[in-house]
């Protein structure tokens, strides 16, 4: 189909080949990788208001800064939460061998609260929905420990469609704990979120709900489930966990001033913080280096934007979102002048497009860079009625055209909020085209000779 003549007119056959330009110059350059390398191996695992998250955000500062950036960190405060000893064992269930216990590989979700030193006992009830568990009632709930066993649809995640999945399931992380509170249990655990069965838990945010609550690896609640079909089933839980007063993080922003509309922004960005299993690679490190190379290859290719792009590293994604909010009570009055908002945090796997929340019309006019992205298969452009990234979820309910990464998601969930997501798990090549997707479609957005309509 051919292009409408508005988008003709936006994409003139000079910007045409500065953004062939841009893809060639991101994937032939590992500035992405080597940055990621940095945050995840040299610094590692950035939980908000820990030390490494502070330590991040002044490498990514100084970083841009090199690039010849204008860059601030914007203080934001943080919850500050570690997670202590996890242990958990079965003490009692049905024909059990005398004088023997059976292990449980479990973590403590975000903001759990903790037992005793010398943990809790409690028997344990088994339940799949929440509606099962009101149906229970106080009498049959109060005193146990709950386990939620809502199961991950592994055959959405095998298909592309992990998101889908994910949402049905972290429904369970998010509110479970506060829903078995609330009936007087006296822990609550939940099957983990993810896709594959290596007995790796996955960790997450979950509401307060001032009970211990932890996530249990797969086999581990299949092992739960079966012996509580059975019989009775008690289990001794030890999580000492501990919230600390709140820190001063920092978001990160850094502006590559437009040469012509200085005061109209486009924002690429990832957030920097990291839960502490694993070094936060694919959640969100990557997100964070394909935005500093999108600022990194326009000053490599001495190509100025005619707006400002502005390169912005989150800060507490994970933890509830304290650096979006402030950056939305900040720069509130600015957003009629924010042009549109990209964020990657969907892993770093081979890039397939862009989740997008904009008009008709502003999809029409993006069409020309179909064929700019072809090359590397980045060309869906998928309408959400949502917000395609976390973070940029205030900009966008403003009405600002927001953008998110869309990339293979059949393996991100197989890693994802656990101690596997480690730099390996990021295939160079495949950041290389995230970041060049990025990267052309924010160089667009920059030089369009008309904004996106809203």
């Amino acid at each position: 189909m051919s292009a409408p003549p508005t988008s003709t007119q936006n994409f003139p056959p000079l910007l045409l080949q500065q953004l062939s330009a841009i893809k060639s110059a991101a994937l032939n350059d590992d500035y992405a990788y080597r940055q990621l390398s940095h945050l995840t191996e040299n610094i590692g695992p950035r939980p908000s208001g820990s030390p490494q998250a502070r330590a991040a955000a002044n490498y990514v500062a100084a970083e841009l800064r090199k690039l010849g950036l204008e860059v601030r960190l914007e203080p934001v405060t943080v919850p500050h939460w570690i997670r202590g000893t996890e242990a958990a064992a079965l003490i009692e269930y049905p024909e059990m061998v005398p004088n023997t216990t059976q292990k449980i590989v479990l973590t403590a979700l975000g903001g759990s609260t903790s037992t005793t030193p010398d943990g809790l006992t409690a028997d344990v009830l088994t339940v799949d929905t929440f509606d099962e568990l009101q149906a229970l009632g106080r009498d049959k709930v109060a005193g146990k420990i709950v386990l939620f066993d809502e199961l991950f649809d592994k055959q959405k995640a095998a298909a592309g469609e992990g998101f889908a999945a994910y949402g049905e399931a972290v429904r369970y992380r998010a509110a479970g704990p506060k829903a078995a509170a609330d009936l007087g249990a006296v822990a609550a655990l939940i099957r983990s979120v993810g896709s594959a069965d290596y007995r790796l838990p996955h960790t997450g945010f979950s509401f307060p709900a001032a009970i211990p609550a932890a996530a249990v690896a797969a086999e581990d609640a299949d092992l739960i489930a079966h012996l509580a079909a059975q019989g009775k089933v008690r289990m001794h839980l030890t999580l000492t966990s501990q919230k600390l007063p709140d820190e001063t993080g920092y978001n990160v922003i850094a502006d590559l001033k437009g040469s012509d509309h200085p005061e109209q922004i486009v924002i690429v960005s990832g957030h920097l913080d990291s839960w502490d299993l694993g070094t936060g690679a694919i959640d969100d490190g990557a997100g964070v280096v394909m935005a500093m190379q999108t600022a990194e290859v326009l000053q490599r290719l001495h190509l100025r934007p005619a707006r400002t792009l502005r390169v912005i590293a989150w800060m507490d994604e994970e933890s509830g979102g304290a650096g979006s909010r402030t950056y939305a009570t900040e720069y509130a009055n600015d957003f009629p002048r924010h042009i549109a908002a990209i964020e990657s945090d969907n892993g770093a796997a081979h890039p397939l497009g862009f989740n997008v929340k904009i008009t008709s019309a502003a999809l029409d006019a993006l069409r020309p860079l179909q064929s700019v992205l072809q090359s590397i298969g980045a060309t869906v452009f998928e309408p959400s009625t949502y917000s395609p990234g976390a973070d940029i979820a205030p900009i966008s309910e403003a009405g600002v055209p927001a953008f998110g990464l869309k990339q293979d998601g059949r393996k991100y969930f197989d890693y994802h909020h656990s101690a596997a997501d480690t730099l390996d798990k990021v295939v160079p090549t495949e950041l290389r085209e995230n970041a060049a997707a990025m990267a052309v479609l924010a160089y667009a957005l920059t030089n369009m000779k008309d904004p996106l309509p809203r």
